[in-house]
């Protein structure tokens, strides 16, 4: 059953580690899931993306993020949140955005001469409601 919100031991969950999250879009009644880093506090999740997420997005803001920690092929924990997704492209908030990423997975910030690039937006998902177990 879902819970409203994220309750507190999810959050520790999802700040915890560092597991990938699977974000799930849909246009036209044609779901697409693709692997994200993500960022998590205060009910929100960040990730940075463009491409066929960010179109998706952009058509319906309505998300879902699948996270799981395995080990050996045996689930330990799995969380599904579901939310609604804010497209940001402020130079600023997606620069920031993507150093709390690269911070989180990679223990340290971005560089433009290493990293490239960032990708055309960075997404936030208000948090709605959770299933985990």
């Amino acid at each position: 059953m879902a819970e409203k919100g994220v309750p507190s031991e999810v959050e520790t969950l999802l700040t915890a580690g560092r597991e990938m999250a699977h974000v799930a879009t849909s246009h036209d009644d044609r779901p697409h899931v693709a692997p994200i880093w993500y960022y998590y506090e205060d009910e929100t999740i960040e990730f940075v993306t463009g491409g066929r997420k960010l179109e998706n997005i952009r058509e319906n803001p309505r998300v879902s993020l699948s996270i799981e920690k395995s080990e050996n092929g045996h689930g330990q924990w799995h969380v599904v949140l579901f939310g609604t997704a804010e497209v940001i492209t402020d130079e600023d908030e997606l620069w920031a955005g993507r150093t709390r990423l690269f911070q989180r997975y990679r223990g340290r910030d971005p560089t433009l001469e290493e990293d490239g690039e960032p990708p055309e937006a960075l997404v936030r998902v208000d948090i709605a409601s959770t299933v985990y177990g």
